[in-house]
């Protein structure tokens, strides 16, 4: 009985652990227990190859069941035009993203000009007929004048002639007999006051006439106009010839300033534009504006128009003599902002220029992000219009994306098949050229020298050095690019740099660097291939590798000097060997 109760309950115990045994199979299958043998690599989703994970589970974009990828496969494979990282590599190259929303387009555009006076209202004073000059009411520039006041005192045969001729007239002919003779004189007297005024005199000095003693023999030579005394080209005793140039004067009352904008920026400006016009030599004072005439043609060498602004100039007593607050020609700043309606946009640091190619990479989530080309339009300070290419609630990389197209680029290289398209761009932008003429080269080596003047500026801490450098660099880059035919590799080369030339409107030296960073490097890549050429065999390449990536530029000789630390680490940095 005891044997019989002993074998019952060792069965029982024996089918419990087969039981529990199968179930944990069943739950938890080995991997080798994959088809053939083959051990599970990892699971990935089929519809989204970036999603991969050590065990099942779904997609967590589109909820689909991960499909194993077993050892020897290569799995579901991700597209060109997508980056994975690791989500432990995403901090560390500190990758942030933005959502692109429609929003305002601000724009900050500072020129600089001058203030000149107003060409409608300058008037010369010229010699109507030969004579000496034998007196001087205004001897010196900068007097101020009215309508009507006396200049200079003249003497002239002829004048005086026609003056006496014209007094004859008017006096009653004593052989008349008491007959009233005028009335039939009247056309000669009328002829004879119109050679007066041809002669230069006025209504006024034509009119007085009857009164001038005979032994009167000068005239007066009047302003025809109120205004400023620019220019004095005689002096007491001097003898003139008809037609010689004997004052200028100028309406001082309102000035004219005058500033080129570039092509890229006449898309904000438009007439009646307010702006904020500030004077070097007038500290704290800034006179507010608004837009009168912009030029209707662009000057072909600067790729610019002139634009002017009217501004009022009152007159004001300084050191008891009247004069006017602005002076001509004086150097002056003009800033506007505008603001367009929302359009769509992104951070301009979320736009990547490779070949002249706007890019940007879309955050795709899970460390995946996706290489969209783009159609940009204005640029605004920190934002950029989108034309083509992103919908709005997309997420761009707005830092960072450097490091994912440099992965980008790395993964190409080690795929090997085609290149992407902005590679493309960059590869049709470095085809060998032909030989240069003297004149393309002299352009180009302006244009270098431009780029050397800039560069040297940074590393001086020189910010106004830095800014005028940048303004003839954008001027010499379009003047460049006019020496070659379309067709010419170097002329689309020059349009890129173009798009990209400094402008030198930099508040400080760190922006300005910021600003250099990203003209620098496309032109270091012209200048490798210029180096090629014995022209310009002579041009030095440096690398910081403390700088902002990528921390290159150009010089046209040595020795090394950092432009993007300056004083603090001047000779920070390695030449890039030919």
């Amino acid at each position: 009985m005891k044997l019989r109760v002993f074998l019952l309950m060792a069965g029982l115990a024996l089918a419990a652990g087969l039981g529990w045994l199968a179930g944990q199979r069943t739950a938890h299958p080995p991997e080798s227990a994959a088809p053939a043998g083959r051990k599970i690599l990892y699971y990935q989703s089929s519809m989204h190859p970036w999603i991969k994970s050590d065990k099942p589970g779904k997609c967590t974009i589109c909820g689909m069941d991960l499909v194993p990828v077993f050892e020897g496969e290569k799995g579901f494979q991700v597209a060109d035009n997508l980056v994975v990282l690791s989500t432990s590599s995403v901090p560390v190259v500190n990758v942030r993203s933005e959502p692109v929303a429609r929003r305002p387009l601000t724009r900050t555009l500072r020129f600089a000009g001058t203030i000149q006076d107003n060409e409608t209202r300058r008037r010369y004073i010229s010699a109507y007929v030969d004579g000496r000059v034998d007196q001087l009411a205004i001897n010196y520039l900068g007097a101020e004048v009215v309508e009507g006041q006396r200049l200079a005192t003249f003497y002239s045969p002829n004048l005086l002639a026609a003056e006496r001729e014209y007094q004859a007239l008017l006096k009653p002919d004593p052989q008349a007999g008491g007959n009233d003779l005028q009335g039939q004189r009247s056309p000669l007297i009328a002829a004879a006051a119109q050679r007066l005024k041809q002669l230069g005199l006025t209504d006024r000095q034509i009119s007085s006439l009857a009164e001038k003693a005979a032994t009167e023999t000068h005239t007066e030579i009047l302003a025809p106009m109120s205004g400023t005394v620019m220019e004095r080209s005689i002096y007491e005793g001097q003898y003139v010839k008809e037609g010689d140039r004997l004052f200028t004067l100028a309406d001082f009352s309102t000035m004219w300033f005058v500033f080129d904008v570039y092509e890229r920026d006449l898309g904000w400006l438009q007439l009646g534009q307010a702006l904020e016009i500030t004077v070097p030599a007038l500290p704290g004072k800034t006179c507010s504006a608004t837009v009168s005439f912009i030029e209707p043609s662009l000057n072909e060498l600067t790729r610019s128009a002139k634009v002017r602004v009217e501004l009022p100039n009152p007159l004001l007593q300084r050191n008891g003599r009247p004069q006017r607050e602005l002076l001509n020609r004086l150097y002056a700043e003009a800033e506007v902002k505008v603001e367009s309606p929302g359009v769509l946009a992104v951070p301009r640091t979320a736009i990547l220029s490779p070949g002249g190619q706007p890019l940007a990479y879309v955050d795709k989530g899970q460390a995946t992000y996706e290489l969209r080309p783009l159609k940009t339009g204005r640029v605004g300070d920190e934002f950029c219009e989108v034309l083509e290419g992103l919908s709005e609630g997309e997420k761009v990389v707005t830092q960072g994306n450097l490091m994912i197209d440099s992965q980008a680029q790395l993964n190409r290289s080690a795929k090997g098949p085609d290149p992407l398209p902005h590679e493309h761009a960059a590869m049709d932008s470095k085809p060998q050229p032909p030989p240069v003429s003297e004149a393309q080269a002299a352009g180009v080596r302006e244009l270098l020298a431009a780029a050397h003047a800039a560069s040297q500026a940074l590393a001086n801490d020189d910010l106004p050095g830095y800014q005028a450098a940048s303004h003839r660099l954008m001027a010499l880059s379009g003047q460049a690019r006019q020496a070659f035919p379309p067709d010419h590799p170097w002329h689309n080369t020059l349009q890129d740099l173009e798009k990209v030339a400094p402008r030198g409107e930099t508040a400080d030296l760190k922006l300005a660097r910021q600003e250099f960073n990203t003209f620098s490097p496309r032109l270091v890549e012209w200048a490798k291939q210029l180096r090629k050429q014995k022209t310009f065999a002579e041009l030095k390449i440096y690398h910081c590798p403390m700088a902002p990536k990528p921390g290159v530029w150009m010089q046209l000789k040595g020795p090394l000097r950092n432009p993007y630390y300056g004083s603090e680490m001047l000779d920070c940095g390695e030449e890039v060997a030919p």
